[in-house]
């Protein structure tokens, strides 16, 4: 059976419709690179349609009925939809489903550690990721930490212009013939995926030299942590209730001379899917006439 090219199936009217469905999904990769993210996108747009939160319908005692629309999250990382539909639930519900993480980097509870004047943090990778893709590429850091006193602090590091970006050192070329040896999904092992997040230490005066002396020891990882202490008021012990992910840094562009194509960070089929049921144009929240549910889920 051949496969029609979609391109020449197009009008200058469908070109330029797709083009702008192409711009609204860049705009969906790039503000929804983790879970919560995608969930505060995804709720704005449900109220913007229309939608209720189903614990707020509870509250006031509302009576659902065919037409309404009520939505719930769950722990701000999982999110399901329901438009009530005519007939009862005994008919049948129509479902669409789709997951909204991606494989990434997380970082570990206790990380941040110096090695050779580096302060790096430790990771562990999580989905299905070619682990050799992530060294020498500028990363960004998303994500929530609950201080101590309850507080929350969301930190989205490396996808502004003026942000700094953090990455994964390799081996320079003259020093990897051993490693070029060994299969891909050994090459860069797991262990060897930790941030580098620093290299400047804190310096002191001549006047406070002999005050500090001794005081050089992880001095890397002191800097940097007075930079999180003075930037966010987080603290090393922080992390511990922290969930922070290290995604690719950067926005999602268009590829190719013709601009056929999407370059970006998370578009596997679910994400795509996701995109596709909530937040296209074509979707308008209003995708199954009688009764339907849409889930969206951390797998």
């Amino acid at each position: 059976m051949k496969r029609v090219n979609a391109w020449n199936t197009y009008d200058s009217g469908m070109l330029r419709s797709c083009m702008d469905l192409a711009d609204d999904y860049k705009d969906f990769l790039d503000h929804g690179k983790t879970e919560r993210e995608c969930v505060d996108r995804f709720v704005n747009e449900a109220e913007r349609n229309g939608y209720i939160e189903l614990s707020e319908a509870i509250r006031k005692g509302m009576k659902l009925s065919a037409g309404d629309r009520v939505y719930s999250v769950w722990m701000n990382k999982s999110m399901v939809l329901f438009e009530i539909g005519a007939e009862p639930l005994e008919s049948g519900l129509n479902i669409l489903g789709a997951h909204i993480d991606s494989p990434r980097l997380d970082i570990k509870q206790n990380p941040m550690y110096e090695d050779n004047e580096i302060a790096f943090l430790d990771t562990h990778y999580y989905g299905g990721i070619k682990k050799y893709q992530y060294v020498t590429i500028p990363l960004a850091i998303h994500g929530v930490i609950v201080k101590k006193n309850g507080e929350t602090v969301i930190l989205r590091v490396g996808e502004d212009e003026d942000d700094p970006v953090f990455f994964i050192s390799d081996l320079l070329i003259h020093l990897s013939q051993d490693q070029l040896k060994k299969p891909a999904s050994t090459v860069v092992e797991g262990e060897a995926l930790d941030l580098i997040i620093g290299s400047r230490s804190l310096t002191f005066g001549a006047e406070t030299e002999k005050e500090n002396e001794g005081s050089e020891k992880e001095a890397v990882k002191k800097a940097i942590l007075k930079i999180l202490s003075d930037n966010y008021g987080i603290s090393e012990g922080d992390f511990e209730s922290a969930e922070l992910e290290i995604v690719p840094a950067g926005r999602a562009r268009d590829a190719g001379f013709d601009r056929s194509m999407v370059l970006g960070y998370g578009q596997d089929s679910g994400r795509r899917l996701r995109y596709m049921i909530l937040s296209g144009p074509a979707a308008r929240f209003s995708l199954i006439k009688k009764r339907s549910a849409v889930w969206e889920r951390q797998e």
